[in-house]
């Protein structure tokens, strides 16, 4: 083996560990082991692209796993489903902005939760406990709904300046 392979085996597993430490905080957080291991493969990843096939061979995992665990995180919109150019193969892509996006469609979620809540005092009885509580849950999300407004603008914003220009340039490719 040579210095140059050597240098690069140590650099590989490195990145595999933090895979494996990345994926486990994910887990903490709530999200299934699979699909946590492969958007942090994912999150590693140069280009942020990988295929089936690749995924399957870097976390060491059946085809079946990496379908299963991918079908999730696009359906959760944290990756992106697309045709290799000039190929059949499906790749997987970590989404730009991620996290934004994420919080985003959290804001749509919240607002679901507090019409259903509303509805649900009014079933169970207003002046009740139960609809005391449901109200406080309303409130709660009504209330976060508008900080995460201001958030996230102030993110935009604060993304948008010079100042993290190199990192944002890597990010979206540029």
């Amino acid at each position: 083996m040579t210095e140059q392979e050597a240098v690069g085996e140590a650099g590989g597993q490195a990145v595999s560990d933090f895979v494996e430490r990345f994926a486990a905080e994910l887990v903490v957080a709530g999200m299934q082991r699979m699909p946590s291991r492969i958007f942090a493969c994912l999150m590693a990843e140069e280009s942020g692209v990988l295929t089936s096939a690749e995924l399957s061979e870097r976390l060491r995992i059946s085809p079946a796993a990496v379908s299963g665990a991918v079908r999730y995180l696009i359906q959760v919109g944290l990756v992106a489903k697309e045709r290799e150019p000039g190929s059949r193969r499906d790749r997987f892509r970590v989404l730009n902005d991620v996290w934004y996006e994420s919080l985003t469609r959290r804001d749509e979620i919240m607002t679901r939760w507090i019409r259903v809540l509303r509805e649900g005092e009014n079933t169970v009885g207003t002046g009740t406990a139960a609809a005391a509580r449901m109200a406080e849950t309303a409130e709660f999300f009504e209330f976060m709904i508008k900080e995460l407004h201001g958030m996230l603008e102030r993110w935009r914003t604060r993304h948008e300046q010079p100042t993290h220009g190199e990192s944002a340039q890597r990010w979206h490719g540029a």
